[in-house]
């Protein structure tokens, strides 16, 4: 079983899970919504032959919420926390969000990045490419019973499971341990062409995509792929956004051979 541990970085706390594998570390690093535990079953796969530690990022999770939503805000964080723990250079993985915070962080902190693995993440973040935002404006703060929470869910999002991952029973009622204000600042703050940060990085990469996606579109994949050198694709078929829950299987296999053949 992980471990769960906290940490200040720059007078915020942060939590972490530590999965504990034997040899090199692999930083997991969730989309908008989420929180470390979703890599729980790929962190006990590759636990004989790495150190999974997964971070819940700022304002999601148990880390603290609020303050600047922005990537380079984001980046920091990461950075932070891998020099806190000297831990680099480790290789990082990041899903959706967390893979833009991925391909940003090696871009600006080489020195921390060994090697690259995005998990469905565009760089071109924008309509019509795809939806950068879900719209959470409206929904309501608290809910009267889990199962009031769930119906919510399913009327509003396409994978229940991983919001149900942040839901929790709270002195007034059942809501989500991520702010909505704050779901709604990070995703326009991460509204863009990152094409150029993308192909600004060198390290080895393995770019993995759900056939069907509705984040990152095939034309887009095979640009990243032809523009940044040392950069291989790995298409899930059958699978969407969260192809790390559909197929954990070939899931923590492909992580594990990419990882094997640095």
């Amino acid at each position: 079983m992980p471990s769960e541990s906290f940490i200040e970085l720059n007078g915020r706390r942060f939590a972490y899970l530590d999965f504990r594998g034997d040899g090199p570390v692999l930083l997991a690093l969730h989309g908008h919504f989420g929180r470390s535990r979703i890599f729980a079953p790929m962190g006990a796969e590759l636990a004989e032959r790495y150190r999974v530690i997964a971070l819940d990022q700022r304002a999601h999770g148990l880390s603290d919420s609020g303050g600047d939503l922005t990537p380079a805000a984001y980046v920091a964080d990461v950075a932070a926390f891998l020099r806190a723990l000297d831990l680099g250079p480790v290789a990082v993985l990041g899903h959706s969000m967390g893979g833009a915070v991925a391909y940003h962080l090696a871009a600006s902190h080489p020195d921390l990045v060994s090697a690259l693995i995005v998990v469905d993440m565009t760089v071109l973040n924008t309509e019509p490419e795809t939806r950068p935002v879900l719209d959470v404006s409206r929904w309501p703060r608290r809910y009267a019973s889990r199962e009031r929470l769930e119906q919510h869910l399913t009327a509003h999002v396409p994978n229940v499971s991983y919001f149900l991952d942040s839901a929790m029973q709270f002195d007034d009622g059942w809501g989500f341990l991520f702010d909505l204000t704050d779901m709604m600042a990070s995703q326009k703050a991460l509204i863009g062409d990152f094409t150029s940060v993308w192909n600004s990085s060198h390290q080895p990469a393995l770019l993995i995509r759900g056939s069907e996606s509705f984040i990152l579109m095939r034309p887009t994949a095979d640009r990243m792929v032809e523009s940044r050198p040392e950069t291989d694709l790995v298409v899930f078929p059958g699978c969407g956004h969260w192809l790390y829950a559909e197929a954990p299987e070939r899931f923590g296999a492909e992580i594990r051979r990419f990882l094997d053949s640095l």
